[in-house]
């Protein structure tokens, strides 16, 4: 599994995605993976074409910069509509900065349970490698993945930064909406924002899945590492809130939260997750005037 994650991309499409020098009206969802990313992609999408839907695949219209010279995308050739938009997993480190960018959150057992989910039977199989092997190694080995929420963390009071998380996403989806909007400083009126509540609906999604499956990325990488053909992905699945009670262990889980606590306490004074999710909430709701419905 590792020796393929090494060749997932090469150090040219790296390079030139390090390299790459924004408009300052630019766009970049950058959340840690597993995190909303896709939806977001949509929403964005949908709000600046009122709906469009004439792509093959969602990174077709807004192109994931680290993977794109692999795919033959040209990240600089113009888009469909204004702003331009842009999909990244890097940290606030090393993404190319003097744009604007979206950064969800989503609590870090579930995304173990997403990613787990989605890569297993495509670049590993399921079989050969158990959950806890799986989150030990990925996740708990380098602490990659809150390092990558410090990174962005750090920019909680920078006007170009717009904080998510996934779990008010789910339960409020409307006011979401709305405050990607008022970030990306479109007008919302009631026809857009019926459809773009529509085309960012979990039956709407679900119902366009191959738009969503990364499916340029598995026909462009599946030879290079031998990989089967015929492998399927989908990142419209479930996407339930806490479905980590059902896939991890009670001792892994509470590894997890201990290493929450030794990472983010310190620096941040947030003892879990939720105190992340509160923070986030009361600061969109000093900036947009928007309460996440309970």
């Amino acid at each position: 599994m590792n020796s393929k994650f090494e060749n997932f991309r090469t150090s040219e499409s790296k390079e030139r995605a390090l390299s790459f020098i924004p408009d300052a009206t630019d766009i970049f969802i950058s959340p840690f993976a597993k995190s909303g990313t896709t939806w977001t992609q949509q929403i964005v999408h949908s709000i600046r074409t009122r709906g469009d839907m004439d792509f093959r695949e969602i990174m077709e219209v807004v192109p994931w910069i680290e993977m794109s010279f692999d795919l033959g995308i040209d990240i600089h050739a113009p888009q469909k509509a204004f702003p331009r938009a842009f999909k990244s997993h890097m940290t606030w480190d090393d993404i190319p900065k003097g744009a604007r960018y979206i950064y969800s959150v989503r609590d870090p057992k579930d995304v173990m349970v997403s990613d787990y989910n989605f890569l297993g039977g495509w670049i590993f199989d399921k079989d050969a490698i158990s959950i806890d092997t799986f989150v030990q190694d990925q996740y708990l080995k380098d602490n990659y993945y809150w390092k990558h929420i410090k990174s962005w963390w750090s920019q909680q009071d920078n006007p170009d930064v717009l904080f998510l998380c996934y779990e008010d996403m789910k339960q409020d989806l409307d006011a979401t909406i709305r405050m990607i909007a008022d970030f990306m400083h479109i007008e919302l009126d009631e026809e857009l924002f019926k459809i773009v509540q529509k085309h960012a609906s979990f039956k709407f999604m679900k119902a366009h899945n191959d738009q969503f499956d990364d499916h340029l990325i598995r026909d462009a990488l599946n030879a290079q590492l031998k990989l089967p053909h015929d492998v399927s992905t989908s990142k419209v699945k479930n996407g339930r809130v806490g479905d980590h009670k059902q896939h991890l262990s009670a001792e892994l889980i509470k590894t997890i939260d201990a290493r929450w606590v030794e990472l983010m306490q310190p620096d941040y004074g947030l003892a879990c997750y939720a105190d992340l999710r509160r923070q986030i909430q009361n600061m969109n709701q000093e900036r947009f005037g928007y309460l996440i419905k309970n």
